[in-house]
C-alpha cells in the first residue's frame, strides 16, 4: 500500500481536461477535496467490454477501444479491457443481457435499443423532434437526466454513463419518392427507437436489425428503407450505391446518445480512483466523439454533393407536420402506459423548451 494524491489518479491532460470543462466528477457526487488516500496498487482488474458496433466500426467502435485504452493508461494499467465488436462474444443486440447478467462489465450502446424492456431507454438516447447533443448533455449532466437514467437502469443491476452522441442524423434512404405522407405506407424501414414507432404511424413497418447487416438486408429487399446515421458511415457502408433518394432532416434523431453500461455490482467493488478515470474517460468520448461526427459528416456530405450520384431531398413541411403530429400521439401512448417514461418524458420536454427559448437568441446562423 502506498499514499498518493487524488490530483494523481486522473492521467493524461486531454482527458483531465474535459473532468475540468464539463464538471463531470462533481455531475456525479465525487468529492472534490485533494486529500490522502491509500491504495492497493498491486490489485489489478481485468474486464471486457461488448459492443452494439461490428468490431473495429468507425468512430463508434473505435471510441469504445479509446475508452479502454484510456482508463489503462490512466490507472497505470491497474484496469486492463478487453473490446468485443457485435458479434464476437455475444450477438450486437444482446449487450444490455451480457453486462446486466455479468458476461461483461461493460457494454457500449444505444439506449434505445433496450424499448422492448424499458420503454423509458429511449428517451435518454433521442426524441424525434426533440433536443440537439448540446442539449441533451446540458439535461443529462445538469437538468436531472442522468439521476433518472440510472435510476432506471439500477433493477438491471446496471450503472449508465452519456459516452458519445451522433449529432443530428440524416432522414434515411429510400428508393422511392417521399412527397407526401402516403408515400411511407407498406415501406419496411429500419430505424429504431421512438421514431421507429412514429413510423408505424404512417403505414410503414419499423424493423431493428443490426448495421453489419443493412447493407445486404436493402440490397435484397429485406427492407425498402433505412436510416443510419450520417454522410460519413453511410458512404462507407456503401448506402449510396443501392439507394437512389437520401433524406433529410434527421427528425428521428437530432441527437442520439451512447452509452457506456457497467456492471453496478462491479463497479460498486471498485476502489474510488477507477471509478473516477471511468467517469472522465466516458466524459472525453462525449466531447470527442461528436466533434469527430460533425467533422466527417461535413466531408462526406461534400463528397456526394461533388460525385452527384446521390439526389439529396428534403422533407417536406407537410410532412414533417405530420410526422411531428405522429410524434405527439407515440409520446402520450407511452408515457400512458409507463410511469417511468412520463417523468423522464416531461423532464425531457420541459428543459426542451426552456432550451429552444435560449437557443432562438444565443445560437444564431449568422450566414
Amino acid at each position: 500500500m502506498k499514499k498518493i494524491q487524488r490530483k494523481d489518479f486522473i492521467k493524461g491532460a486531454s482527458i483531465a481536461a474535459v473532468a475540468a470543462s464539463t464538471g463531470l466528477l462533481a455531475a456525479c457526487n465525487t468529492k472534490k477535496e485533494n486529500k490522502t488516500v491509500s491504495i492497493n496498487t498491486n490489485e489489478t482488474y481485468d474486464w471486457k467490454m461488448v459492443t452494439a458496433w461490428p468490431p473495429g466500426f468507425p468512430i463508434l467502435g473505435e471510441y469504445a477501444e479509446k475508452v479502454a485504452k484510456w482508463i489503462a493508461e490512466a490507472s497505470d494499467g491497474r484496469m486492463r479491457i478487453q473490446v468485443y465488436g457485435g458479434g464476437e462474444l455475444v450477438p450486437a443486440l444482446e449487450v444490455f443481457d451480457a453486462v446486466s447478467g455479468g458476461v461483461a462489465e461493460m457494454g457500449h450502446s444505444a439506449p434505445y435499443y433496450w424499448a422492448g424492456k424499458l420503454p423509458a431507454a429511449q428517451i435518454f438516447s433521442s426524441v424525434p423532434f426533440g433536443m440537439t447533443a448540446r442539449q441533451m448533455y446540458a439535461w443529462h449532466f445538469f437538468g436531472g437526466g442522468l439521476e433518472m437514467w440510472r435510476e432506471l437502469y439500477a433493477d438491471f443491476n446496471l450503472y449508465p454513463f452519456p459516452c458519445g452522441n451522433t449529432g443530428g442524423q440524416m432522414g434515411g434512404w429510400f428508393n422511392k419518392e417521399i412527397n407526401s405522407i402516403g408515400d411511407f405506407k407498406g415501406l419496411k424501414m429500419r430505424i429504431p427507437g421512438l421514431g421507429g414507432k412514429v413510423i408505424t404511424k404512417t403505414g410503414a413497418s419499423s424493423i431493428l436489425s443490426p448495421g453489419g447487416e443493412l447493407y445486404t438486408n436493402l440490397e435484397r429487399g429485406v427492407i425498402d428503407a433505412l436510416e443510419w446515421i450520417g454522410p460519413y458511415h453511410d458512404y462507407l457502408m456503401g448506402f449510396h450505391k443501392i439507394a437512389k433518394y437520401y433524406y433529410y432532416p434527421g427528425w428521428h434523431e437530432p441527437a442520439s446518445m451512447m452509452e457506456l453500461m457497467v456492471n453496478r455490482e462491479a463497479f460498486e467493488k471498485l476502489p474510488n480512483d477507477l471509478k473516477n478515470i471511468i467517469t472522465v474517460a466516458s466524459g472525453a468520448v462525449n466531447t470527442l466523439m461528436l466533434s469527430a461526427f460533425d467533422q466527417k459528416n461535413m466531408e462526406y456530405y461534400l463528397k456526394m454533393k461533388k460525385e452527384g450520384r446521390v439526389e439529396f431531398r428534403e422533407f417536406s413541411e407537410p410532412v414533417l407536420n405530420k410526422l411531428k403530429a405522429y410524434t405527439d400521439e407515440v409520446m402520450e401512448e407511452i408515457t400512458g402506459k409507463d410511469s417511468m417514461s412520463k417523468k423522464a418524458y416531461e423532464s425531457f420536454n420541459s428543459f426542451k423548451m426552456n432550451m429552444y427559448d435560449w437557443f432562438k437568441i444565443s445560437e444564431r446562423n449568422y450566414r
